[in-house]
């Protein structure tokens, strides 16, 4: 079971200027074949499928603490995503769709409301073909270091290809997470084989704490801390999930608080030229209200959005940085979280 807080797992900037060509390089950390969808559902079925539970609780922990991780991150890929196709404003019709042709994915608006999609950066749908669960433990968490290594050198490449606000935001806390994760997996190898699989590290050569967008992570101890997405499940995992660091020495922590704080959402503007969610927006908002009203809902909707309407955006290099501000527009209610919408 998979309980859901309707909050990112970091912050996102507000959309900016729309990069259709950038979005269709972000697709590939959503659905190529070694995006979250596959890190999310290889350690998800690995933990359906997994033999001897009780027997073997700290491993099985690790993998479901991890899984449910990644669930969270396909949300953040797809929010980086939406948020760079997304024209800024109020919702009014925009001029058309004459510049996006040619450029990117067509799919991101022929398919869907200029958002995301399950597929890679070439536009082929994920597959399933790229789910690994054997069913021999070492075997599975050796493909897992590997799924994670090849991850991050695909995350590097998005970060150094793509300039866009979100996608640096997105890439820099990704590069941290999945360090983690490699670092998780191959502390648990070390603990069932005896093999010292510290000396891999770095593997591949990234100096994280050099991209500003990932040490703003690593000072809050991201680098560190796994969390286990659950209130009082997966418990075990400290079993394994300890020691130091093989980059920085530290010691390696299970987080007290079972996910991270995260961020809310921005709540994109309506795109009518792709009739997102419909060619006049403001009707169902109508809808939306009189229903609330009929209810016996408060006024204003439930929950809480990430809201800038005027952005203040400073240029440092190919840099471009974006701060936003929270806004509640009532008291905030989470759903609670193990694979969340974080």
């Amino acid at each position: 079971m998979i309980l859901r807080i309707d909050r990112l797992q970091t912050a996102l900037p507000p959309p900016s200027a729309p990069d259709p060509a950038g979005a269709q390089l972000v697709q590939e950390l959503l659905g190529g074949k070694f995006g979250e969808m596959s890190t999310w559902l290889n350690y998800t079925f690995q933990s359906f499928n997994f033999r001897s539970r009780q027997g073997a609780r700290p491993f099985y922990d690790l993998l479901c603490s991890i899984a449910t991780e990644e669930f969270g991150h396909v949300e953040l890929v797809a929010a980086t995503i939406n948020t760079m196709l997304t024209e800024p404003g109020t919702g009014r019709r925009a001029a058309g769709l004459e510049s996006f042709v040619g450029v990117g994915n067509p799919h991101h608006w022929l398919a869907g409301g200029r958002a995301a999609l399950p597929q890679n950066s070439q536009g082929r749908p994920w597959n399933g073909d790229f789910v690994f669960s054997s069913g021999d433990l070492i075997e599975d968490l050796t493909h897992n270091f590997f799924l994670e290594t090849g991850a991050r050198n695909n995350k590097l490449k998005i970060y150094e290809a793509v300039d866009h606000p979100a996608a640096r935001a997105l890439t820099g806390y990704l590069l941290v997470r999945g360090g983690l994760h490699q670092v998780a997996y191959a502390r648990a190898l070390e603990r069932l084989t005896g093999c010292d699989m510290m000396k891999l590290f770095p593997t591949p050569r990234i100096p994280t704490e050099k991209i500003p967008e990932s040490k703003l992570h690593i000072d809050r101890g991201e680098h560190l801390r796994l969390y286990r997405f659950s209130q009082d499940a997966f418990g075990e995992v400290g079993a394994v999930f300890n020691g130091p660091h093989p980059e920085t020495g530290e010691e390696l922590v299970v987080a007290d608080e079972p996910h991270p704080e995260g961020a809310p959402a921005h709540d994109l503007p309506a795109q009518p030229e792709v009739f997102a969610p419909s060619y006049d927006p403001e009707e169902i908002v109508q809808i939306a209200a009189m229903l609330r009203q009929r209810a016996g809902l408060p006024k204003e909707p439930q929950g809480e959005v990430a809201s800038a309407p005027k952005p203040t955006r400073t240029t440092s290099g190919s840099k471009t940085k974006t701060r936003a501000r929270a806004t509640k527009a009532a008291p905030k209610r989470r759903a609670a979280a193990n694979g969340r919408k974080r």
